[in-house]
């Protein structure tokens, strides 16, 4: 019965695992997308100077060389990244900022109606 136990809480604990880094890595694509499109175009910039240097060394494959290193940089540093986070055991709802992950709304502010001061206190 304790070994059964045991193997239980490790798939329990892996698929928690697996569930936090699968979430850090839908989060870090999504900021990188919305939040670092300046580093976006700063990117494509880059890598458009890059292939039209390239283009003269090796003029077949300049610019796949190019845009499969851009896409290849970027995958492997939002997976590094939710690797890193997931290692060091920071879950995604223990960040404050994203609260629009796990659905709790900020509230900005409360509303009070016109006949409140009249029939609130009422009892």
């Amino acid at each position: 019965m304790v070994s059964a136990d045991s193997s239980n809480l490790g798939k329990t604990y892996s698929l928690l695992m697996i569930k936090s880094f699968l979430i850090w890595t839908f989060t870090l694509a999504v900021c990188l997308l919305v939040v670092g499109f300046p580093l976006v175009v700063l990117m494509a910039t880059v890598g458009c100077l890059l292939s039209i240097v390239l283009q003269s060394v090796m003029p077949v494959s300049a610019v796949l060389l190019v845009a499969g290193g851009l896409i290849l940089f970027n995958v492997m540093a939002v997976v590094l990244a939710a690797g890193v986070l997931t290692a060091k055991g920071v879950h995604p709802k223990q960040i404050k900022w994203l609260n629009w992950l796990h659905g709790e709304a900020e509230q900005l502010h409360t509303s009070v109606y016109a006949s409140c001061p009249l029939t609130c206190e009422i009892k």
